[in-house]
């Protein structure tokens, strides 16, 4: 349940904040908020593989955004970009990590970030604000893999699982 509350809170403040702040606050989201949303899902797939994890991830992207929308009418275009980015990046990550899943902690959460941020970093801005924008891009990938990094080492210590 606690990463279900992190996935949540982590899409719900980057949406805001993004509504609220503008381009402007793409890449520090990127770095403390969607780092923690490509590395909680990862979690997540975990804890569901076999147990209804495409339905329970799609009801998680999908309550995010809505929930986002609810709390600020002025975050439609963000909550659909949200939603768009994260159902694509989250089958990118869900097949990668599946390739990935005898490997250890490390390498299975970090081998599907870097796809899966590559994939997010590129639809959503695109979408959100209507123009590609590849100085974005770039800095919102290179800080959802950071970011990703930080939290597998942050939740891999706090479960013992960073060195298997």
């Amino acid at each position: 349940m606690i990463y279900v509350l992190m996935y949540l809170s982590a899409i719900i403040l980057a949406n805001l904040s993004v509504a609220y702040f503008g381009v402007g606050a793409v890449i520090i989201n990127a770095f403390l908020f969607i780092g923690l949303d490509l590395t909680a899902r990862d979690k997540l797939h975990e804890i569901w593989h076999k147990k209804g994890l495409v339905w329970k991830m799609g009801l998680l992207i999908a309550a995010g955004s809505v929930i986002s929308w609810l709390l600020n009418r002025n975050a439609g275009m963000v909550a659909i970009a949200s939603f768009v980015a994260f159902c694509c990046a989250a089958i990118v990550d869900t097949v990668t990590y599946q390739f990935l899943f005898k490997k250890s902690w490390m390498v299975k959460i970090n081998g599907s970030n870097i796809l899966s941020a590559l994939t997010d970093s590129v639809i959503f801005p695109t979408v959100a604000f209507g123009t590609f924008m590849p100085l974005i891009i770039l800095g919102q990938f290179a800080a959802k893999v950071i970011g990703g990094f930080v939290w597998a080492l942050i939740i891999g210590k706090t479960k013992g699982t960073v060195n298997r």
